[in-house]
């Protein structure tokens, strides 16, 4: 791939960042979503310094949503004091829903309706909504209607005792019924993933992440907030510095329990969250004096039947982005890659370097290639920082602008799966 040539319309990262993941019931126990949004839209304008009356859009990714606060971007944008008559939208899709807020924006300005646009996503899992099941809400609706005490003396008719009791909302697929880990258990089974590789990759997740904070690295895309004992929350704490291969060994299967591989130390964590970068035009940015850090270039989407390979999406988007684009693995100096489970990852991993998955779910004659270890997820994934769902599409981005910089490099790829069998990849250049 030739040099990008700038363009006025070019969609720049200008800067961006995130409040602290939390492990959902830990420091943001008792805030909502809506909360957690207008923090980190509060740390994106304090720390990038732009008059909030410049903002055009605001779009959040969220996936859990709250139903009265089902648009939590304009809730948000309203709590942070942006000026009333900046539209905002929330976008869903699963774990890839502030990727999809992310390139909605690239789209508005290349196409010239926005000049700055503000995307991220939230989420919170210390607050999911519990409603009652369906069979007692129709009785409720029909309440609505009853006029007179005979009415309400048949109000139980036809109801069980477990039809009062709550329904919660579960991590499953709605088509299939089967667990996101589920599905990741049998997918490391038919690629032969084994238990003791999945250990080894959330151990060195953990680790990088460890090194990452504690050598601040991670500092440049942290917004400190206050939590809920008056002391300013400032790093993730869902990182286990402490942990061990010996430790992870010891857990059980958290799902298939005679073959499952999935566990609760080789998965990622129920997390809290919110994420915001400030995304403009290249001719915008510069004449509001705003310095570019990344051009946003290119993006592409994939889905599949959500069967056994449901997160199986950034083997296919991978090599079909880079083909639209002309490039391949070596063309680039950092990998971002969502961390759902270890098993995913090492799972995407291995189909990349397959010559026969190339040839089966590809239609290529080749294997897409190897990608180094040495330029994946350095600073931690999913697994050791956290994933708030409607917010870790921004994190990687702003991780791989991040690190860019510091590793002096130019292209990086930011890839995830979703579930629905969906996943993304997407193209950043260091400007």
């Amino acid at each position: 791939m030739g040099p990008h040539t700038p363009t006025a319309n070019d969609a720049v990262l200008v800067d961006g960042g995130r409040i602290p993941f939390q492990r959902s019931g830990t420091g943001y126990r008792d805030m909502l979503a809506w909360e957690l949004g207008k923090l980190a839209l509060e740390g994106l304008i304090n720390r990038s310094g732009l008059h909030p009356s410049h903002i055009e859009l605001v779009i959040l990714g969220n996936v859990i949503q709250e139903v009265n606060t089902s648009n939590v971007a304009r809730e948000a944008a309203l709590a942070a004091g942006l000026p009333d008559d900046i539209p905002a939208f929330t976008t869903t899709m699963a774990c890839i829903s502030s990727s999809m807020a992310v390139t909605t924006a690239m789209d508005r300005i290349r196409t010239g309706q926005n000049r700055v646009v503000v995307a991220g996503g939230v989420e919170t899992m210390s607050d999911v909504p519990i409603r009652f099941k369906r069979a007692f809400r129709k009785k409720l609706i029909e309440a609505s209607k009853y006029r007179s005490f005979k009415d309400f003396l048949s109000f139980f008719k036809g109801l069980r005792p477990s039809d009062l009791l709550p329904d919660t909302p579960e991590i499953a697929e709605f088509s299939t019924g089967e667990t996101m880990g589920g599905s990741c258990d049998k997918m490391c089974a038919l690629y032969g993933i084994g238990r003791q590789e999945q250990d080894r990759y959330a151990l060195r997740s953990h680790q990088l992440a460890a090194e990452a904070t504690e050598k601040g690295w991670l500092e440049s895309e942290l917004f400190p907030v206050p939590g809920p004992d008056g002391e300013f929350i400032r790093h993730d704490n869902a990182v286990r510095p402490d942990t061990t291969l010996e430790k992870l060994e010891k857990l059980k299967p958290a799902f298939h329990k005679s073959y499952g591989t999935v566990t609760a130390g080789n998965a990622s964590p129920l997390t809290d969250g919110a994420s915001a970068l400030l995304l403009m035009s290249r001719e915008h940015a510069g004449e509001l004096d705003m310095l570019p850090r990344a051009l946003l270039q290119d993006y592409h989407y994939v889905a599949r039947k959500p069967d056994e390979e449901l997160l199986i999406g950034p083997a296919i988007a991978i090599p079909q982005l880079f083909d639209r684009n002309g490039i391949s693995l070596g063309d680039i100096d950092v990998f971002e890659f969502h961390e759902a489970f270890a098993g995913q990852m090492l799972t995407v991993l291995h189909a990349l370097q397959s010559g026969s998955f190339a040839k089966e779910k590809l239609n290529r004659s080749r294997a897409v290639g190897e990608i180094p270890m040495d330029k994946l997820n350095r600073w931690g994934g999913s697994l050791s920082l956290g994933h708030p769902f409607g917010a870790t599409g921004a994190r990687l981005v702003m991780t791989a602008a991040n690190r860019l910089e510091r590793e002096d490099g130019k292209l990086a790829l930011v890839a995830a799966c979703a579930a629905g069998g969906q996943g993304h990849a997407l193209l950043i250049e260091r400007i």
